[in-house]
């Protein structure tokens, strides 16, 4: 690997943070309350609805990669399963959240990223560290939450038709607005792609050969409805679906259907100036099945019912409490008869925030009682420091865990174990940050120690037998200089296995590089704006006995857009220019040079 393609590109964060001016944004994922970003007491990054549409991104795991700390895996192309990995953690270590709603396959414990359109996706917030204390399950890694399209002002269209490589062609129209005390939005999208041959090789990977281009179509759409009843009272209602077919290379099956449906609901109250009172509920489904050669193989059917309450009480000017309660429901319907086949959580949480002077803190604390494991109670604790008006430092310690699966805990044919504990984890964790007229900018130093991680025996069943020890510096900026707008992040990671007893013990953790680092680079000309994206990433071991190397890679993407009278846009953009070929996973082939042509209509 190159190493001074890092040196670039960790060079650039300090240039761009000299440089521009940015608000910074409002969150919410970081607490439960809202807050901006530059307050929360953790590492925050937000994706908006327009700096997605000005880096022409087409998927949701291209919109998260390249961001500090956060790197994809893909078997194939679009549609494909795909692997989300949060400073080092597993994929299963990371919460998901849709407009509040908690979503994931019971089977694996994993979110379907992949099947998430960017079509209906308003803003994401990535929060990075542990956040067990306010979610529960889940969030070792970190949390992200995405949030639909909304509406807002007069009544307004849009729409997009995108065409390129792989015959790819997709449309989006919708339309949002507020009509009295009510908002409205409704989108709707239809994709399809020939898609790449998924797998090279019969040895590795998918074991088998069948050279041939794997396509992927989806039908998707989001609504969203909110309404104030007067002082102190709002309503908010949600939906997403997304259900299509894609295929894969494989022995056992090499086609599914696939559905993925959020519903959500929201209800808050302003009781009295000093207390509100939010209602929360939810449904989430994620369903697939399974073919090999158009005859059925199989069926794995999640249903996730969720319900919270959370108050919100001001103490004093520089005091919040919160205090709620989440109550989870996980069903799994499936061909194969796992011996159990439903579970429910309850948590209850409580946080304390204050201010005093320059020091903010911040305490939560939690407790699930699961039908399953029983009992487990999580905390966080977090100090900040106001060293200048925009130049501030924090500490952080938290505990996090993830529930085993329904694989891990009751597969059939005895290669399930119902005993297994939860995983576990600690982080520490040292951040600071900025914010002048020139341009924002983030430092975070991590620890995290995982113990009883989930492996096979030798007879394959699960134990919790494993350990892990990540150690990570993030670097992150953005801002102008001069005509350029420019973002860059480097994450250097050290992510161990420290499994006791293991031959691979000092071993790096499987596809995890220990080096990415993305510079993101635009400017206008006139009427006409131009970017591009370089993106780096180091060798990462794809076994536990790192015998299996993956070759490091730089990807460079082009894009350029044109206004077209008053209310069209034409994009452009040029993926992997330098036409890169890499293995993302072993067996399984990366995209070739590809283009694509968008068409836009904005209000």
């Amino acid at each position: 690997m190159n190493r001074s393609i890092f040196a670039a590109v960790l060079a650039s964060v300090g240039l761009s943070v000299a440089v521009a001016e940015t608000v910074s944004p409002v969150v919410v994922t970081a607490s439960r309350v809202a807050e901006t970003a530059d307050e929360a007491l953790a590492s925050v990054t937000v994706i908006t609805r327009e700096e997605l549409e000005q880096r022409q991104v087409n998927t949701l795991a291209e919109a998260l990669t390249g961001l500090a700390g956060v790197n994809t895996v893909s078997n194939g192309g679009r549609g494909t399963l795909t692997s989300l990995f949060i400073r080092g953690t597993e994929s299963n270590h990371v919460l998901v959240l849709v407009d509040g709603v908690r979503i994931g396959r019971l089977s694996a414990g994993t979110a379907a990223i992949e099947q998430i359109p960017v079509s209906q996706i308003e803003r994401i917030e990535l929060v990075r560290g542990p956040r067990s204390s306010l979610y529960g399950s889940d969030a070792i890694g970190g949390v992200i939450q995405i949030f639909t399209r909304k509406g807002d002002g007069p009544a307004a269209l849009h729409f997009s038709a995108t065409g390129g490589s792989n015959q790819t062609g997709e449309v989006t129209a919708g339309v949002s607005g507020s009509y009295g005390s009510s908002t409205y939005s409704l989108t709707g999208s239809r994709l399809e792609s020939d898609g790449i041959n998924a797998c090279h090789s019969a040895t590795s990977g998918c074991f088998t050969l069948e050279p041939d281009k794997d396509g992927y179509d989806s039908d998707s759409f989001s609504a969203r409805f909110g309404h104030h009843f007067g002082e102190g009272a709002e309503l908010q209602l949600t939906a997403l679906r997304s259900s299509g077919e894609v295929e894969f290379d494989g022995s056992f099956t090499n086609q599914a259907d696939l559905a993925q449906q959020v519903l959500g609901a929201s209800l808050r109250l302003e009781v009295t100036e000093w207390w509100s009172l939010t209602l929360r509920g939810g449904n989430s489904e994620d369903k697939s099945d399974s073919f090999l050669n158009g005859v059925f193989s199989s069926r794995f059917d999640t249903s996730r019912d969720t319900l919270g309450l959370q108050n919100d009480w001001v103490l004093a000017d520089n005091l919040l409490l919160i205090v709620g309660y989440d109550y989870l429901e996980d069903e799994l319907t499936s061909t194969t008869a796992f011996t159990v086949d439903s579970r429910d959580n309850h948590g209850w949480f409580g946080q304390l925030q204050g201010e005093w002077g320059a020091h903010s803190v911040t305490l939560a604390l939690r407790g699930d009682d699961n039908e399953q494991f029983g009992s487990h109670t999580t905390g966080n604790l977090a100090w900040g420091l106001e060293l200048s008006q925009r130049t501030r430092l924090f500490a952080a310690y938290g505990t996090a865990f993830t529930a085993p699966t329904f694989n891990d805990l009751y597969f059939p044919f005895g290669f399930g174990n119902p005993g297994l504990a939860p995983e576990e984890s600690e982080t520490i964790e040292v951040g600071l940050s900025g914010q002048s007229a020139w341009g924002t900018w983030q430092a975070n130093l991590y620890e995290t120690r995982i113990d009883d991680l989930i492996e096979l025996d030798g007879f394959f069943i699960p134990q919790n037998t494993s350990e892990a020890r990540i150690r990570g510096l993030e670097l992150s900026g953005s801002g102008d200089f001069g005509p350029w707008q420019v973002r860059s992040a480097v994450t250097l990671q050290d992510p161990e296995n420290r499994a006791s007893h293991d031959p691979n013990s000092g071993n790096l953790l499987a596809r995890r590089p220990e080096r990415m680092a993305t510079l993101d680079l635009d400017r206008t000309f006139g009427e006409v704006r131009v970017g591009s994206t370089i993106r780096a990433q180091s060798h990462r071991w794809d076994n536990l006995a790192n015998t299996k190397r993956l070759g490091g890679f730089v990807l460079l993407d082009l894009r350029v857009e044109r206004p077209l009278g008053q209310h069209w846009l034409l994009q452009g953009k040029i993926e992997n220019l330098l036409d890169k070929t890499y293995e993302p996973a072993t067996g399984y082939n990366s995209d070739d040079r590809a283009a694509y042509l968008t068409l836009r209509y904005q209000p």
